[in-house]
């Protein structure tokens, strides 16, 4: 699948908040979102105009694309397989981005990034249950066990990742042992166990119409 290569600041400058898509530097004054607190282009300090009911709905999925990583085609695809699952179909789509592996390898704070977690699992340096996966869209299930296998050079790096993710808070969904590197999968994920503010019911109205 592919991924988007722009300049990432842009996007939360044209998403108007902070998705903290370059991990720890989005908390210091290089954030561009608190230098240029306006979107970007020729006529980003103009005057806002108030977004339609639609406008509203496409920026919510906008936002949670650019949060996961995910491209329309993909992103599409989670919510067809969301809609076709019993149970809340909003709830469940989050379910799907939460589960992939890229977003564990993140949320144990091995990479400062979902990117930078993207790059860790493609260069093979994760096992699923004792055997090498290197697709970051892989979903985990419960009772998955999650764990670092590289070589000392890689661990270090991923060492001083887990350091300057040390504030962030492992969900209770994943019970992690920093020391060993590796995390089990207790349950499914709930909308509550995700740190940004989503409406997903905006995107379930969306892509229903």
């Amino acid at each position: 699948m592919g991924r988007y290569t722009g300049a990432v600041c842009r996007l939360c400058r044209r998403q108007g908040e902070k998705l903290f898509l370059k991990g720890t530097r989005c908390q210091t004054e290089k954030c561009g979102v608190a230098k240029r607190a306006f979107p970007p282009g020729q006529h980003g300090q103009g005057r806002r105009q108030k977004l339609s009911n639609y406008g509203t709905q496409l920026k919510e999925k906008q936002k949670v694309k650019r949060i996961y990583g995910v491209l329309e085609r993909q992103f599409r695809k989670y919510f067809e397989v969301a809609s076709k699952t019993k149970g809340v179909t909003g709830k469940v789509l989050l379910q799907l981005l939460e589960r992939r592996l890229d977003n564990v390898v993140f949320r144990m704070g091995l990479g400062t990034s979902r990117a930078q977690a993207r790059q860790i699992v493609r260069h093979n340096f994760i096992t699923v249950n004792s055997r090498r996966v290197n697709i970051p869209s892989f979903l985990v299930a419960k009772d998955d066990l999650v764990q670092i296998k590289a070589k000392d050079k890689a661990k270090i790096k991923i060492k001083d990742n887990l350091e300057l993710s040390k504030d962030r808070t492992v969900p209770s969904w994943l019970e992690f042992s920093a020391e060993e590197m590796k995390a089990k999968v207790l349950r499914l994920p709930e909308k509550t166990d995700i740190q940004q503010t989503i409406q997903e019911q905006l995107i379930v109205e969306l892509y229903s119409k």
